[in-house]
C-alpha cells in the first residue's frame, strides 16, 4: 500500500473501533517526508528533513546552546534521522505486515509469544518508554508466521503513544487480519517521563491489557494466558 493509499485508509477508519488511527489525519500521513536517510531522496523529502533540522538547530540555540560547536554541529541531523525511525509506524500498514504471512492450519490451542521487546514514545512528553508486550491468541482456522507478531509491536510502537492505546491497537489489528477466536496482549513498560521527572519514580512499572474474543469471554482462557505469563516472571 502506497503513502496515499495508506492515508485514504487512516480517513476511512478515523472514527472506528478498531484503534487504527483516530489522531493520525489523512494530510498529515500524505505529507509526511520524513525520511531516516539520505540515500535517493526526493526533492520533497530533502526539503522536509532540512526543515526538521532547521528547528531542532532553532530548539538547541533556544536551549542556550550553540549548534554549531564541535558536539553539536551534527546533531539536528542525527535527531531528524532518529525521529524518523522512532515514528515510521505511522506509515506502515498492518494488512501488510500479518496479511503476508498467514497459512491454513486447523490448531485450536493458545498461541503464546512472550517477552517480546517493545520501545515507544510517549506522547505526552516525547520521552521514551520500554519494556516487553506478551501476544496470545486462538487460531480460527489460520496461524501467523510468529516473526510477524513482534513486527506488529514495533510498527505501533513506533508513534507517538500511549501504553494504553499502544496495546489495543496490538490486539486489534491481530484481530482484525486473523479474526481469531480470541486475541491476548498484555505490556508492561518503564516510562522515562516518570523516572527522569515528575514524580521520579524509578521502579515503577505500567502494565496494560486488552482481550478480546474468549479472552475476554471466558475466564479459563484468559487465566491460563495471564498464568502462563506470570510463570515467566516466577523464573
Amino acid at each position: 500500500m502506497d503513502l496515499e493509499a495508506h492515508a485514504e485508509f487512516i480517513a476511512t477508519t478515523e472514527h472506528s473501533p478498531n484503534g487504527y488511527s483516530s489522531h493520525y489525519s489523512r494530510e498529515a500521513l500524505k505529507n509526511r517526508q520524513l525520511t531516516s536517510s539520505k540515500v535517493g531522496e526526493t526533492p520533497e523529502e530533502e526539503a522536509a528533513n532540512a526543515r526538521v533540522e532547521n528547528l531542532i538547530r532553532q530548539l538547541l540555540i533556544e536551549l542556550g546552546e550553540n549548534p554549531e560547536r564541535e558536539g553539536l554541529n551534527l546533531t539536528p541531523s542525527r535527531v531528524r534521522r532518529s525521529l524518523a525511525f522512532l515514528t515510521d509506524g505511522y506509515v506502515k500498514d498492518p494488512q501488510e505486515v500479518l496479511g503476508t504471512a498467514l497459512f491454513e492450519e486447523h490448531y485450536d490451542e493458545m498461541v503464546l509469544v512472550r517477552d517480546i521487546e517493545m520501545y515507544s514514545m510517549c506522547e505526552h512528553h516525547m520521552l521514551p518508554f520500554y519494556g516487553k508486550c506478551h501476544i496470545a491468541y486462538i487460531p480460527n482456522g489460520k496461524i501467523v508466521g510468529l516473526s510477524k507478531l513482534p513486527r506488529i509491536v514495533d510498527l505501533y510502537s513506533r508513534r507517538l503513544q500511549v501504553q494504553e492505546r499502544l496495546t489495543t491497537q496490538i490486539a486489534e489489528a491481530i484481530n482484525e487480519v486473523l479474526h481469531p477466536i480470541g486475541v491476548g496482549v498484555v505490556t508492561e513498560a518503564y516510562h522515562l517521563c516518570m523516572m527522569m521527572r515528575g514524580v521520579q519514580k524509578q521502579n515503577s512499572m505500567t502494565l496494560a491489557s486488552c482481550m478480546l474474543g474468549d479472552f475476554k469471554k471466558d475466564q479459563k482462557t484468559r487465566s491460563e494466558f495471564l498464568n502462563l505469563i506470570q510463570h515467566v516472571r516466577g523464573n
